[in-house]
């Protein structure tokens, strides 16, 4: 059975940070998803989907160095977003700060779901994700190929309610697979140029 897997990319980085923190940020996502699988099934590609983070500059580095480590993998394709700037008002003080939202991600998600399904592409979706907005997209793809199994692994300390009701199976990401499932500490890229995990990521504390 061919595997198919779409990682959101924040909702795991914010599980993650939720519950082990930058401990688990390491993360060898392809490596985490064989420990799902079970006999028959074979991943044949993963897609990650993400936003690029601008600011602050330390934390833009590390995730570029993150994103430059999964690049290293097989059969693994990035679909990146982009965050939109509003200005808050406090009603409280009036100060006023700027946040920041992440967009196009669920959209990316659904469209590539829908398309491989269409397609005939796997014969499971495997989502890690716990993003209600993908409801509708997930319902969609079991109209148009009926024979599909859908999975979702919820990140830790996520879940939805709506999504398990939509799926063949889901449960939670465990702490055990994700401390087994980390890259080695030094990546060797094709060329010889070393990626090294952050040294922030060394420790269990949250950053």
């Amino acid at each position: 059975m061919r595997v198919i897997a779409y990682v959101d990319g924040f909702n795991l980085y914010h599980g993650l940070k939720e519950k082990g923190g930058r401990y688990y940020y390491w993360l060898n996502i392809q490596n985490l998803i064989m420990r799902y699988l079970i006999e028959g099934q074979t991943l044949i590609e993963t897609k990650y989907f993400t936003s690029i983070v601008k600011n602050p500059p330390d934390k833009h580095n590390r995730q570029k160095t993150y994103i430059e480590a999964l690049q290293t993998l097989n059969d693994f394709k990035i679909y990146t977003g982009f965050f939109l700037e509003d200005e808050v008002v406090c009603s409280h003080c009036g100060h006023t700060h700027i946040t920041y939202h992440e967009k196009k991600t669920d959209v990316n998600i659904a469209i590539e779901l829908l398309s491989d399904a269409i397609d005939k592409k796997m014969d499971v979706a495997l989502l890690i994700t716990a993003d209600s907005d993908l409801v509708p997209a997930i319902e969609k793809a079991q109209k148009y190929n009926p024979d599909i199994k859908i999975l979702v692994l919820f990140p830790p300390s996520r879940t939805s309610k709506a999504l398990s009701k939509v799926v063949d199976h889901f449960e939670w990401i465990s702490r055990n697979r994700l401390a087994k499932s980390q890259f080695p500490e030094t990546i060797t890229k094709t060329g010889g140029y070393i990626l090294k995990k952050p040294d922030e990521w060394k420790s269990r504390f949250n950053n």
